[in-house]
């Protein structure tokens, strides 16, 4: 691939986290990987990215020829309120030791995963890849927000500069198995899966942080991999590309709310707290450059992803990341 002889060597940061575990999935239960590929899930046990020379150890010790760089400090609106300058600096660190280390130990190409979230907070919508920098983000999470969108701008300058194609993927809402379902910390679809669950084992209300009216677009874990492999292989080009649903797809925090009660036969009452924040009440995002690449992609219908959801979170409650 891209002039490289080097049988393909796929290091994944991030690999133990839930794009991470999908896109494990699909190369092993789903054939995603190709004869003579290896493929590297790393988890944050493996190396601190944060640190420059642990970062080159890795890189060291496994020659990636490619890399998908899926690792960050992330979480939920409330986390963000409390930590933005631990996610700025931190997730700084981390994507300058990976994409320069990278291009150190000449990777052939590096999918970076950045989030809807980067977009400015004052924009129009739909929102498109070529709206990242015209203004700043939402403050709530201004720290992570930069920090990703950094990623976007040495991408850039290192193509610039060395010709390294390196891009960015921008998913929306990413739910499935093996996400963070802490209720303090996690992003509104596991959180509210977690409550559920424990609201219909404890026999009480579900109480919803907010009006229930945000909207947003979520995209299945599974969907996520199977693109990103896509990405990996055949997308070209240095600028991001926005992996989504389409617009007509978005729901509101209720209309997820009903599902994940129906999938988890919760029918207690729901209650509303609008006291607390929606967040951004809409980040609607056009995927009419993936579709104009993948006309054919099918994604998953959401009640049967959440439904899996559900049902692996009930399954394995006592490991999941709660």
């Amino acid at each position: 691939m891209e002039g490289s002889s080097r049988p393909m060597r796929v290091l994944v940061t991030g690999g133990s986290g839930l794009v991470g575990k999908a896109i494990e999935r699909v190369v092993k239960e789903e054939g995603g990987a190709k004869e003579g590929e290896e493929w590297i899930f790393l988890s944050s046990k493996d190396a601190d990215l944060t640190n420059t020379a642990e970062t080159k150890a890795i890189f060291e010790k496994h020659q990636p020829t490619h890399v998908i760089h899926l690792a960050a400090m992330v979480g939920g609106l409330f986390r963000h309120l409390r930590q933005n300058l631990d996610f700025l600096r931190k997730n700084l660190a981390i994507n300058d030791n990976v994409l320069h280390t990278a291009h150190e130990f000449d990777v052939v190409k590096v999918v970076s995963c950045l989030s809807t979230c980067i977009f400015p907070d004052k924009t129009t919508y739909p929102i498109d890849e070529t709206m990242i920098h015209n203004g700043p983000p939402h403050e709530s999470n201004a720290g992570y927000a930069y920090a990703k969108r950094m990623v976007d701008v040495h991408n850039r300058a290192c193509f610039q500069q060395y010709g390294r194609r390196y891009t960015a993927i921008i998913p929306t809402n990413i739910f499935g198995p093996n996400d963070n379902y802490n209720i303090e910390d996690a992003h509104v679809l596991p959180a509210l899966i977690h409550k559920t669950y424990l609201a219909k084992r404890d026999g009480t209300a579900l109480e919803v942080w907010g009006s229930g009216c945000a909207l947003r677009q979520f995209i299945y874990s599974l969907d996520l991999a199977r693109l990103c492999l896509w990405v990996l292989r055949e997308y070209d080009e240095v600028e991001p590309i926005i992996l989504s649903v389409g617009e007509d797809d978005e729901l509101t925090i209720k209309d997820v709310v009903d599902s994940i009660t129906e999938a988890l036969e919760f029918t207690g009452p729901v209650i509303y707290d609008t006291s607390k924040s929606d967040g951004q009440l809409k980040k609607t995002a056009c995927n009419a450059k993936l579709r104009h690449y993948r006309p054919d992609f099918t994604f998953t219908p959401f009640y049967t992803a959440i439904k899996e959801t559900c049902d692996w979170f009930a399954s394995n409650y006592d490991s999941a990341r709660k």
